[in-house]
């Protein structure tokens, strides 16, 4: 009953009328950020997170989650459509998106990605609602020790599995850090690394890195590419297709999947660091393995597409667990969210539920929400959003360094932070491409203080002795699960070199 009577809180909070319209421009927004190929929903929230600054927390919120898992939907558009993700968690989604595409059944795919992703993204949220508050009571006994293995294993997680090569992961991860430990030392009062500055006695801000490595960074690798120079020739024309609707036998053939692939991504988006990129993998892998005619697979097999789409929209709303229950933050879109939630005073753990009840209950419901707004959008607004595909780069680019920038000065109406936010923009440009990874830098910055304040105060309880990490139970099983985890990918990897 108390279930039911907290999502009734939510629904209340969520219905109204200023929070619809923050969910609907977040729908939107998300959409298109996903549809931009390589932007991603990091960078989306990074540059709009300053704008929100003002607004009522819960609305905000409300509207910059709607972006993260809205962008999950607009990244499969440019799968199908052009052969090229929109955002890394729909790399799977082109292994059968495009070949049904090619095949003239553009028109089905992308309505059964829109229902894989509605029934992935709701499951999710069915899920949240059931298992944040037993997760929320279960973090009320952790302790310092505890909190710092689940830091050290969501960096860990991200690090092996996010970047190209673990070594590059390692130094990405390191360099966060090494930001992170700017300003003054919390415990001594001493100054560090300011180098007798006066503008970094506060530490460098979150967000004006964040903007940076994800808005400019992803703008100017693109730039690189030459994505602004490049024509729109490789758009799939799918309404001249006899048949806009998906099959009955579509449906049949892919029911489980439905299921198989929400469950999995759900599970794999609760562990910090995992994230919805190498849950739609995993949901691919499975399929396949579990089909009875894979060598329908990489040729167009619907449920090559449906599987990955439900999996990463799962995974989106099983990332929010570990941030609202925990305070860990299991992937960078969800630490930029976290900076969100840091910037209203809101300090996500256990107590959030308990203490700001509306605010984390209002988001919760504004999900199920959400995810009926947005397959009402990928269905009946398709043609928009190809038309968004053509808009040329030398339109986009400008208007973005400028939201960038104005964005960063209006935080804390610091030129600095501009400079920093440029600075971290060329950093993330050399970081991806020689193949370190922005999101170890960003998750290590942001857990990195935490991991650091959880660090000394557990020496302190147990006299500088590191028995105090496995003599709790819960301990125990953090260390057992991330030893488990950090062994599983190196098999899987090998696993999947193999097929």
């Amino acid at each position: 009953m108390d279930f039911l009577a907290d999502l009734w809180l939510g629904f209340s909070v969520a219905l109204s009328p200023m929070n619809l319209v923050y969910l609907l421009i977040g729908a939107v927004v998300g959409m298109i950020v996903g549809i931009i190929p390589g932007f991603g929903p990091s960078a989306g929230i990074a540059i709009l997170l300053p704008i929100t600054f003002g607004m009522d927390p819960t609305g905000a919120v409300v509207m910059l989650a709607a972006i993260y898992y809205a962008s999950m939907y607009g990244g499969t558009i440019t799968s199908i459509l052009l052969n090229t993700p929109g955002e890394s968690a729909t790399v799977a989604s082109t292994f059968d998106g495009y070949p049904l595409a090619q095949q003239g059944r553009a028109g089905p795919a992308l309505v059964m990605q829109a229902a894989a992703s509605f029934v992935g993204g709701t499951l999710g949220v069915i899920l949240i609602s059931l298992l944040a508050p037993f997760f929320s009571q279960m973090a009320r006994n952790f302790g310092p020790p505890e909190y710092f293995l689940l830091a050290l294993m969501g960096i860990g997680m991200i690090v092996i599995m996010v970047a190209g090569s673990w070594r590059y992961g390692v130094i990405s991860a390191l360099l966060g850090f090494a930001i992170g430990t700017i300003g003054v030392d919390l415990e001594t009062g001493q100054q560090r690394f300011t180098f007798g500055s006066a503008e970094l006695i506060g530490g460098i801000d979150f967000i004006p890195i964040a903007i940076g490595l994800f808005g400019l960074g992803e703008l100017f690798y693109a730039f690189y590419q030459g994505l602004h120079l490049s024509g729109t020739g490789g758009i799939v024309q799918y309404r001249n297709e006899r048949r806009f609707w998906p099959e009955a036998r579509d449906w049949i053939e892919t029911r489980l999947t439905l299921v198989r692939g929400s469950l999995l991504g759900f599970c794999i988006g609760v562990i910090p660091g995992a994230g919805a990129t190498i849950a739609s993998l995993m949901a691919y892998s499975v399929e396949k393995i579990s089909s009875r005619t894979p060598e329908k697979f990489g040729k167009g097999a619907m449920a090559g597409l449906v599987g990955p789409e439900a999996a990463n929209n799962a995974a989106s709303s099983g990332a929010m667990v570990p941030l609202l229950t925990l305070g860990i933050p299991g992937s960078a879109s969800t630490a930029v969210l976290m900076a969100a939630f840091v910037m209203w005073g809101l300090r996500p753990g256990p107590l959030l539920m308990t203490e700001h009840p509306e605010f984390a209950w209002g988001l919760i419901a504004s999900m199920y929400l959400g995810n009926v707004v947005l397959l009402a959008i990928n269905i009946f607004a398709i043609p928009l959003f190809v038309w968004m595909v053509r808009l040329p780069y030398r339109i986009l680019a400008p208007s973005v360094i400028l939201v960038c920038t104005i964005g960063t000065y209006s935080v804390n109406g610091s030129m600095i932070e501009v400079w920093f936010m440029l600075a971290a923009g060329i950093a993330g440009f050399f970081m991806k491409l020689f193949g370190f990874s922005p999101a170890a830098l960003v998750l290590a910055l942001v857990l990195g203080p935490l991991a650091e304040e959880a660090l000394r105060q557990s020496l302190t309880i147990s006299r500088g002795s590191f028995a105090i990490f496995i003599e709790r139970p819960a301990s125990l099983w953090i260390l057992a699960v991330t030893a488990l985890m950090l062994l599983t990918v190196p098999v899987m990897r090998r696993f999947q070199g193999k097929d």
